[in-house]
């Protein structure tokens, strides 16, 4: 078969709808992401190592807040969705969306062995005629001089913009928001060659509310840094700020409310206890590694990262001070931990600066706790593998009144701000969560 013909061929099945969809990992991005193409009509193969995945996904049970175990079923029930952890099988997909994670090394360096690993896997059943799209946020050139050349040694000697295509159109998922689903949100996708491109763009146009092409991969994967990027330099000034006003004895949470009433040149963040979540936590050091390779310094973003790593530090310090008030030390105090999910009303604890806080109370000698009604049982985390195996402990009144502290990390919605206020002794607020709490706020420390 031509070049062309094999283009054609895939080109008419993502157009019929008859192409199969597979999706490797199958987390907070590759769910939603099945979600999205089923309901356009695509059959979907889910891949993931994670053998208790798959095992939760065939039994139709779900391990993420916002996808309901119903949904699952149904997709199951309809034949929409085949759950596997064999990467053999990655040769009937074709489609391939590559949604795993891309975390940082010790040394705040890009770790891509996930994404390695995964083309390797896609090499050896490499067949003409498939599509190949990384979604996982990476720094620019990842695709091309990383992912595609491993994909070029594959043993049929298939080449890719002839025999096979690859994409990159970074995920925009954001867990827990009702307003933006992954079907909701524009997809920006950038392929390696112009065929790729149009073929990418093709596909996600089925599904997804609004396709934005450009030129390269390397535009999608820039555009993806500077989203995140963007938020990270805000939150830094807001959390520095903090610092300062709290110093001040000035409420940056009311401060920022009031700027915000400015209809233009203003966008409101707000300053929290450090950074979580997979993406904003991470991309700035892909950036700042990207600029020390190319010979060049990205003091700005350096900066930025460095304010919002410091926070945990800061949080602590302002706890302690509020402990030394009432004659206790952190050493033997028994604090208890409100939310260790990254942000509010979700179940994904990825980067969260809860363990962080954790830790350090730990390891300054605190009897520590927690409560999150999203995450039963602590998770197991690579950063932190000297963290106790905990569950979530209840909040009645009486565990509060135990407690010598209460830190809230987590805003969650769940939570009643005045009962917690009212049976507990001291309260350190890091996400302004007490604000209409009336009763009680000499008990309120914010940080």
């Amino acid at each position: 078969m031509s070049s062309s013909d094999t283009l054609a061929a895939l080109s008419q099945r993502i157009s019929s709808g008859a192409a199969k969809i597979g999706i490797v990992g199958l987390g907070y991005v590759g769910l939603p992401l099945i979600s999205a193409f089923t309901n356009a009509g695509f059959g979907c193969i889910g891949f993931d190592v994670d053998k208790k995945k798959i095992d939760a996904l065939a039994k139709g049970q779900s391990y993420i807040k916002h996808i309901e175990g119903t949904t699952i079923a149904g997709w199951l029930e309809k034949k929409m969705l085949e759950p596997t952890a064999d990467m053999s099988r990655l040769c009937d997909a074709d489609v391939i969306l590559i949604c795993v994670p891309t975390p940082l090394t010790g040394t705040r360096d890009p770790d891509l062995k996930y994404v390695t690993g995964t083309a390797k896997a896609i090499a050896k059943v490499l067949r003409p005629g498939q599509l190949i799209v990384l979604e996982s946020t990476t720094y620019p050139t990842t695709t091309r001089d990383v992912m595609l050349p491993i994909l070029e040694k594959n043993p049929a000697g298939l080449k890719a913009g002839v025999d096979f295509f690859v994409a990159y159109s970074p995920e925009r998922e954001d867990p827990g928001n009702v307003d933006f689903t992954a079907a909701g949100i524009p997809k920006v996708v950038g392929g390696c060659d112009e065929a790729s491109t149009r073929l990418a763009c093709q596909l996600y146009e089925k599904a997804i509310v609004k396709v934005v092409p450009v030129s390269s991969a390397e535009i999608a994967e820039a555009c993806k840094i500077l989203e995140n990027t963007y938020r990270s330099v805000n939150i830094a000034l807001v959390n520095e700020l903090k610092t300062l006003f709290d110093r001040m004895g000035i409420d940056i949470w009311e401060v920022v409310d009031a700027a915000k009433t400015k209809p233009f040149g203003f966008q409101a963040f707000y300053p929290g206890p450090g950074l979580g979540g997979h993406c904003i936590p991470i991309d700035p050091f892909y950036l700042s590694w990207l600029a020390r390779r190319e010979g060049m310094t990205t003091r700005f973003i350096e900066l930025a990262g460095e304010v919002n790593t410091r926070m945990p530090e800061y949080v602590i310090t302002r706890l302690s001070e509020a402990l030394n008030q009432k004659g206790k030390p952190i050493k033997g105090s028994r604090i208890l931990i409100l939310g260790m999910a990254y942000k509010k009303d979700v179940d994904d604890s990825r980067e969260s600066p809860s363990f962080e806080l954790m830790d350090m109370l730990l390891d300054r000698g605190g009897d520590v706790s927690y409560n999150d009604p999203y995450i039963p049982e602590l998770p197991a985390k690579r950063r932190y593998q000297n963290l106790p195996s905990l569950a979530s402990a209840p909040l009645t009144a009486e565990y509060l009144r135990a407690m010598d502290c209460v830190l809230i990390a987590t805003n969650h919605s769940d939570y009643d701000y005045d009962f917690v206020v009212k049976h507990s002794s001291l309260v350190i607020d890091t996400r302004n969560a007490t604000s209409g709490v009336t009763e009680g706020r000499e008990k309120i420390v914010k940080a």
